[in-house]
């Protein structure tokens, strides 16, 4: 299909400039002002913002192994309606993605049911158990990096030679920060004064900084390339920070949800409880601090869908996990945009620039040659987080019945409409 996008407010080099987009053959063919509409099927977007496709570097789409939580199709479904094009892919599957032919598994189902581009981790270790490597030498030409999310590298020995092998094939490792060691059994929520007052264990956030430091220090070792999941801490921040500062190849994400909410915001319902918890609020203002001077690279949603029964027994009893493609640009926009903690340019780096750099992704600039894949964004569209209208099949969100004040309209993915959410139906097509 050739695609004209005429109207719009068009995300390049940094700044919104009145252009028209127009797409042939999956990638954008010329950007210009008032680009003829002859022999393009024409959608006007009356003024909406047009930013490149949001990437999300850390999901969990449960498949194969795990489908009755989420599936491929779900969970990209889920992430066009969010304005995503491109996620990476979590390895806690069954089989987990060690060895090529476990990650074919994953590959087939993906190329058979995925609506967006899946980018798939390979795993760092057999099983995710830590014992043993992964094949990473075969897994690395089919992977935009390795993690063992979920559960993190216990061994400084183990991780110290991840770290030497990921150097020599030129890729990075997406590391989930927690010593084990330091966690208090059975924890259900941050270590902080709202665990203290509920009678609730509580998770240390040493857990996190901890492994970071010592992470950082095989950094230095190894010079492999280093991905931080999850930062929830202020500790960990500051870890980052200086890592950068010396020059070190690293990054790091945080969640919408340690963005927004601190530990005073929690109830005692499964659908706020995630592994690392939500943190203090000087852990959120530590974040939002990161995000704005660019200690923080990217804002993933940990999108970990779970049953409504495993996810029903409160905080001391549900699993980790919640699900955020759907929610995750209106609530950042509406509370981080809006009241002007963070400008909607730094937002948009984080959730469309700064992945694909950080993990070679392509896109990210809207040019002539560039793949089409494009999110356009309506910033006066005032609605309610409905997690029962989401097509992710896990609905648990703490952000469930927040007010928001804008909406994705629609998502492209290499030229084709992955979504749309478009007001009136002479919009889509003209």
């Amino acid at each position: 299909m050739d695609l004209l996008l005429t109207g719009g407010a068009v995300f390049l080099d940094g700044r919104f400039q009145n252009l028209d987009v127009a797409i042939s053959d999956g990638r954008i063919v010329s950007v210009s002002p008032a680009l003829p509409r002859e022999g393009f099927s024409v959608i006007e977007l009356h003024n909406r913002c047009l930013v490149p496709g949001f990437v999300d570097v850390h999901v969990h789409l449960r498949e194969p192994g795990f489908s009755y939580k989420e599936t491929v199709f779900s969970g990209t479904a889920a992430a066009a309606a969010g304005g995503y094009t491109a996620v990476c892919a979590m390895p806690n599957l069954n089989p987990v993605p060690d060895i090529p032919e476990h990650l074919r598994a994953q590959l087939d189902i993906i190329e058979k049911n995925a609506k967006i581009r899946v980018y798939p981790y390979g795993a760092v270790t057999r099983g995710e158990r830590g014992e043993e490597l992964a094949d990473l030498a075969a897994l690395a030409p089919h992977v935009p990096g390795f993690s063992d999310d979920g559960r993190g590298v216990q061994s400084e020995e183990m991780m110290r030679r991840a770290m030497a092998l990921a150097k020599k094939l030129n890729r990075p490792i997406a590391a989930h920060c927690e010593d084990e060691s330091l966690l208090q059994k059975g924890w259900a929520v941050h270590d902080g004064d709202f665990a203290r007052r509920n009678g609730l264990p509580g998770n240390d956030p040493a857990s996190e900084w901890r492994q970071v430091e010592r992470d950082l220090g095989l950094v230095r070792e190894t010079g492999c390339q280093y991905h931080v999941c999850h930062v929830s801490t202020k500790e960990s921040v500051a870890l980052v920070r200086a890592a950068k500062a010396e020059g070190l190849p690293v990054t790091c994400e945080t969640g919408p949800h340690y963005l927004v909410l601190c530990d005073e915001d929690l109830l005692d319902e499964g659908r706020f409880r995630m592994n690392p918890p939500i943190r203090s609020s000087a852990d959120r203002e530590a974040l939002i601090a990161g995000l704005l001077d660019g200690t923080v690279d990217c804002v993933a949603t940990d999108h970990a869908p779970h049953s409504a029964e495993e996810k029903s027994r409160g905080l001391r009893g549900s699993l980790n996990g919640i699900v955020g493609l759907e929610c995750a640009f209106p609530v950042l926009y509406t509370n981080l945009v809006e009241t002007g903690a963070v400008p909607f340019e730094t937002l948009l780096n984080a959730l469309c620039v700064n992945p694909r750099r950080i993990f070679g992704l392509p896109g990210g600039r809207i040019a002539a040659g560039q793949i089409a894949d494009l999110t356009a964004l309506d910033l006066n569209r005032p609605g309610v987080v409905d997690s029962g209208s989401f097509r992710s099949l896990g609905h648990s969100t703490p952000f469930d019945g927040w007010g928001v004040s804008a909406a994705v309209a629609l998502t492209i993915c290499g030229g084709e409409i992955a979504y749309h959410n478009l007001q009136n139906p002479e919009e889509v097509l003209q």
